[in-house]
């Protein structure tokens, strides 16, 4: 059985697919669904390498990215 940080990753990277395939839908919202697929990707990856690791002040997803 998958734990909280296997499930995290994969609900993040369904919800990075998500955001691209909004994006490719959509050509007036593809670069934010792009940044929105990105920060999903780079969390996911995250939380499968170190699940209870704290980034860096300079190592956070941008407000971009966040939005």
């Amino acid at each position: 059985m998958a734990n909280n940080a296997e499930l995290a990753a994969k609900l993040l990277r369904a919800a990075s697919n998500f955001f691209r395939a909004v994006g490719e839908q959509n050509p007036e919202l593809k670069e934010q669904m792009a940044t929105n697929a990105d920060a999903c990707d780079l969390i996911a990856n995250r939380v499968e390498v170190d699940p209870l690791g704290v980034p860096a002040e300079d190592d956070l997803p941008s407000s971009e990215q966040l939005n």
